[in-house]
């Protein structure tokens, strides 16, 4: 919803989103789409070559089992962008199974990271006790984070592999993954112990915490989902024609 809008459509919804994702999935020399929730389904994600599934509120705490006291009994999403969103959760859920499924690559960012780990059964860290870090900066976007703010890799995972041993990334979360889903491993962590990203082994599917899209320093993320991804659109065509060789 949106005010000062013409009184004769002001009661219809509008589907928004930032347009830095886009941005930098062009410029990482990708075609960007945008799905709407009616297009929250398998036969949807089949289309695609990757997947992001981006920041925003918090999940419901229902979906992963974390205290639903703290929900206000009139929070509407359609009006406030804080409140909690269970349309939105079962719409990623959806997709991010059914890629993980069709082997098609994911990033998930921020809430988007820990919607993957909810989405495979893991918790969260319901909000962030205080540490030596700020984990809810008050920088406006696009930043490269506070100068403390670095994450440290595993060796041998994809990020390592993207960033090397080390990152100085952004901030804007309060709640944190907790125990892992299926399949999932932290591959990521600030100094305060913070988990910052996870990953599947073996697979290209990856969530961080925080926003490459809002960092002023290109991130690298982007290429490595560009080439995740045209590899995933090369490997289906090698399928699809071995299907039709049989079929004929």
């Amino acid at each position: 919803m949106i005010q000062r809008m013409d009184a004769r459509f002001a009661s219809r919804e509008i589907d928004f989103y930032f347009s830095d994702y886009a941005a930098c999935v062009r410029r990482a020399d990708g075609i960007p789409a945008y799905l709407p929730y009616e297009a929250g389904t398998a036969e949807a994600i089949r289309r695609f070559d990757g997947l992001i599934v981006t920041g925003g509120q918090d999940i419901h705490p229902g979906r992963w089992g974390g205290d639903q006291s703290v929900i206000p009994a009139d929070a509407d999403p359609r009006y406030n962008s804080s409140a909690h969103d269970t349309s939105r959760d079962a719409y990623e859920a959806a997709l991010i199974c059914a890629a993980i499924d069709e082997r098609i690559p994911v990033l998930g960012v921020c809430r988007g990271h820990q919607m993957l780990n909810v989405a495979l059964g893991g918790r969260l860290v319901d909000d962030l006790p205080p540490s030596e870090l700020s984990h809810y900066s008050a920088d406006a976007a696009p930043t490269d984070g506070e100068s403390d703010h670095v994450v440290t890799f595993a060796p041998g995972s994809t990020l390592y592999g993207v960033y090397g041993p080390q990152a100085r990334v952004n901030s804007w979360h309060h709640q944190a993954v907790d125990t892992c889903g299926a399949d999932l491993v932290v591959t990521a962590r600030a100094r305060d112990g913070v988990v910052e990203a996870i990953e599947i082994p073996g697979r290209e599917v990856v969530g961080v915490q925080w926003h490459p899209e809002w960092q002023s320093t290109p991130d690298p993320l982007f290429e490595w989902l560009m080439r995740a991804a045209a590899a995933s659109r090369r490997n289906k065509a090698r399928i699809d024609e071995t299907t039709h060789q049989f079929a004929r």
